[in-house]
């Protein structure tokens, strides 16, 4: 069952392996050819041999001053730079509100930090451990950042439900807007890559050499890490039309408990959250209905936990626009559905983004102008 809403998109922040900002992304979804954002981290933040979808956060330094961010680690910073383009974008003034609320979504969490504090328990004693990882490895770090460093005053949540946390995080955003707990919310989702991400991600999905992902190749292994932000500044809609359109519809379920099929409107386009995880794919193959108009774009920004979150951009960016941004051929094919292949006019009021994972667990965010 699908949970119905108002809830007005103002503003979107995201940051990736396509770049920083709306437009980034935007010209990275105009691309004709696959993306091929992967690449190896210059720095040695991934584990050797694995290729990556990195984010850069240089932008931060036009947000925050230098010395504040001296302590900030790589995770966070995404977070906090998603946030603050998100709050530029629409144009909003924030000012210390108590009425503004912080709900950020996560799969992995401070991955980084949180084996770092590890490795120093391990290596120094409890008695000698860092300090400065211990508080950025801390569950909720990056949505406190966020509050502290743009005056956001209002509740600060943190959501972790894996691939389930989009919809998990603005399940909770609608329910501060509808108690009127918060008037405004920033919310998002923010995953990165670590050394210990890579070397699992190496011992399960072994890579030997640079492919792009080829999400509707359903068959086949295709996966490559990404890691990034996309946040949102969501309002109750009102009666002016928002400048992203509207949240309508959320949904969590899980198919054999009490959910025999998945509850779609086909009479609009579906964004599929297919990232090349072929364990995951089977679901969609079977519940998204033939001839059904449909698009991936995972091949942008890589494959990871809140990739909901970056379907769900790209969908309130195509709805601003009034176009849908076409798959590469490359991209794969999948038959019974018709698959978006070039830039169109979007032809509908409404878009749906679609998650499925391997464990049967779905998520459903639909977008309406």
């Amino acid at each position: 069952m699908i949970l119905t809403v108002r809830i007005a998109i103002n503003g979107i922040g995201v940051v990736g392996g396509f770049g920083c900002g709306v437009e980034d992304l935007r010209r990275r979804l105009q691309a004709a050819d696959l993306a091929d954002g992967a690449r190896v981290s210059e720095k040695g933040d991934l584990f050797p041999g694995i290729l990556g979808f990195c984010a850069g956060t240089t932008r931060l330094g036009s947000f925050v001053p230098k010395r504040a961010l001296r302590r900030l680690d790589h995770f966070v910073r995404m977070a906090v730079l998603g946030g603050y383009l998100a709050i530029e974008d629409a144009g909003f003034p924030i000012d210390g509100s108590e009425k503004v609320g912080v709900v950020v979504a996560t799969g992995y969490g401070a991955a980084q930090a949180t084996f770092s504090f590890l490795d120093t328990v391990i290596d120094d004693g409890d008695a000698c451990a860092s300090p400065t990882f211990f508080a950025s490895s801390v569950h909720n770090a990056a949505a406190a950042y966020i509050s502290l460093l743009t005056r956001a005053a209002g509740p600060t949540i943190t959501v972790s439900q894996f691939e389930m946390s989009i919809p998990a995080g603005l399940l909770t955003a609608s329910r501060l807007l509808e108690e009127k707990k918060a008037d405004i919310v920033l919310c998002g989702g923010v995953d990165e890559i670590c050394p210990v991400l890579g070397y699992c991600w190496n011992r399960f999905f072994p890579v030997t050499q640079r492919v792009a992902i080829r999400p509707l190749e359903l068959n086949r292994q295709s996966a490559v890490p990404g890691e990034g932000a996309a946040f949102f500044l969501l309002s109750r809609a009102g009666s002016e039309s928002p400048k992203y359109g509207m949240i309508t519809g959320i949904a969590l379920g899980k198919l054999g408990k009490g959910e025999g099929s998945v509850p779609l409107n086909t009479g609009m386009p579906f964004f599929l959250g297919l990232d090349g995880k072929e364990s995951c794919s089977r679901l969609y193959a079977s519940h998204i209905p033939e001839g059904t108009r449909v698009a991936a774009y995972a091949q942008n920004y890589g494959s990871l936990p809140v990739g909901p979150a970056f379907d769900m951009a790209v969908a309130a960016i195509s709805l601003k626009d009034g176009r849908v941004y076409g798959v590469p051929q490359d991209a794969g094919d999948h038959p019974p559905w018709h698959i978006i292949r070039e830039e169109q006019p979007l032809g509908a009021s409404s878009v749906c983004c679609v998650k499925f994972d391997c464990h049967g667990n779905f998520g459903i965010i639909t977008l309406t102008r």
